[in-house]
């Protein structure tokens, strides 16, 4: 007998020190002993707890769970159970456990007592709380995806709208197709477009549009970022998406983009009539030279005028549904030796110089005018953002299938944190403010447009103080490429 007492001391000293709640409970439910720390947690004395059962101590809300699972050991369903549950603490409130309970046996394996064991969740489910509070109230939509692609979770929010995109229901996978629809609203996106399925892909983004709804009236825009989630390690656990609604902003800009190319519209037909008699006035021997030169003076700002409807009329064009191309085979050297005469012009007049770096001929299938356009454009803005002295040098080379043309300043440059911004609508960088050097902020959109109907792409390395390079990388495309050095 008293070896059987040696033998059980080291489990009682164990259930007397452990950190968590201990306690031997009868099968009555009543506690047979309780350690300290169950004590403290509780708020009761160890002899007050010996005096009570477990039924006595849990939460009215989720008793019954817990006599189920006990009822269920007793009856040999099974041995041990465990579960989240509220115990009612001495001075009234909630304490929230991590309970876990195991039956013991005797040698003929009848049931002699439970062992129960309880970590106090309290603080972890109070924010446990909080944060599923935040995550059904924000006014945006989430959704958290696993690293096999099915829909693990999202809020009320996202739920609500998920009946536009997918009438049908969704099966809870990412990349399901539905009606969703690229910025235009004409395009259905395909799979490999669908955020859901870019998350899954490893993609991370921000600010990706489209419209979700087969009906023009009550469909709803979109923006939507996306952030992997990763465990310790760095390993993928899956992708979590958030979905702010931007309905009246996109009709908004659309109303807006109408306006302006009707107002564009508008004007360019009396401006042109206008530059066409501000030419015969020019050209007309009787006037004195002081007039002719007023009359340069509004035919300078008239053309100028122009060429800003011209802009507006281009962005206008891009959203009413893309620019339309018109292939054909062109040199592109020809190309870009004329752009850089013409740009030669101007810059002698601020002493800046404009060098040329090409092959003697490169031959690609492109829209001829919009390609002078990028470069026009690439030009007119390295002049115009180099200082007395400065150079500008456009290059035009091959880079195995694709073609390349970079245009390179050595002007004030841009700041790091305006990179990015540049090929956005009526963008103006800091220093171009500072320095009232005119502009619209559409030229070098108009370029991004231009070059993504090509199915190629720009970039920009600037800085500051020192100047920049923007690189267009055209693709093959249908008519290939012929070079000759």
């Amino acid at each position: 007998m008293e070896g059987a007492v040696e033998r059980a001391d080291p489990w009682l000293l164990t259930l007397q020190h452990s950190p968590i709640g201990m306690a031997m409970v009868g099968l009555d439910g009543r506690l047979l002993m309780a350690n300290l720390a169950m004590s403290e947690m509780l708020g009761y004395g160890v002899e007050e707890l010996t005096a009570r059962g477990f039924q006595e101590l849990t939460h009215p809300d989720d008793l019954d769970a817990d006599l189920t699972q006990f009822e269920r050991a007793l009856a040999g369903e099974i041995d041990s159970y465990r579960l989240r549950k509220r115990f009612l603490h001495a001075e009234g409130h909630v304490v929230w456990g991590d309970l876990s309970v195991a039956l013991v046996r005797g040698p003929d394996r009848e049931p002699l007592h439970f062992i129960s064991q309880i970590l106090d969740i309290t603080a972890a489910e109070r924010e446990r709380q909080s944060m599923e509070a935040v995550f059904e109230t924000v006014s945006v939509g989430l959704l958290l995806i696993g690293r096999d692609g099915r829909y693990e979770r999202m809020n009320r929010r996202h739920q609500e709208t998920m009946h536009l995109p997918f009438p049908d229901g969704h099966e809870g996978t990412a990349g399901q197709l539905g009606h969703v629809y690229h910025p235009d609203g004409h395009t259905l996106m395909a799979r490999e477009d669908m955020p859901s399925y870019r998350a899954t892909q490893g993609e991370e983004f921000d600010d990706y549009t489209y419209w979700v709804g087969d009906d023009p009236l009550t469909r709803r825009a979109f923006s939507t970022s996306a952030r992997q989630v990763r465990g310790p390690s760095g390993e993928r656990l899956g992708a979590a998406l958030a979905y702010q609604e931007i309905t009246e902003l996109m009709r908004a800009m659309k109303v807006k983009d109408e306006f302006i190319s009707s107002v564009s519209h508008e004007l360019r037909t009396p401006l042109t009539s206008v530059l066409g008699y501000l030419e015969l006035l020019r050209d007309n021997q009787s006037l004195s030279p002081a007039v002719r030169t007023q009359i340069q003076v509004v035919e300078r700002n008239a053309v100028r005028l122009l060429a800003l409807v011209s802009d507006l009329l281009e962005v206008g064009q891009v959203e009413e549904g893309g620019l339309r191309l018109l292939y054909a085979e062109a040199d592109l050297v020809a190309i870009v030796a004329d752009a850089a005469e013409a740009a030669r012009r101007v810059a002698a007049t601020a002493d800046i110089e404009v060098r040329v770096d090409q092959p003697e001929r490169l031959v690609a299938r492109v829209d001829q005018q919009r390609i002078r356009q990028v470069v026009d454009n690439l030009l007119s803005n390295a002049v115009k953002y180099s200082t007395a002295g400065g150079t500008v040098t456009v290059a035009l080379r091959r880079a195995g299938d694709d073609t390349v043309l970079e245009v390179s300043d050595t002007g004030i440059g841009i700041a790091p944190d305006e990179v990015d911004q540049v090929f956005g609508r009526f963008f103006r960088g800091g220093g171009a403010l500072e320095q009232q050097i005119p502009g619209t902020g559409l030229g070098l959109d108009i370029v991004s447009s231009i070059v993504a109907a090509h199915g190629g792409v720009v970039s920009l390395e600037s800085e500051l103080g020192r100047g920049s390079t923007f690189r267009v990388t055209l693709p093959a495309g249908g008519g290939g490429f012929e070079a000759r050095a």
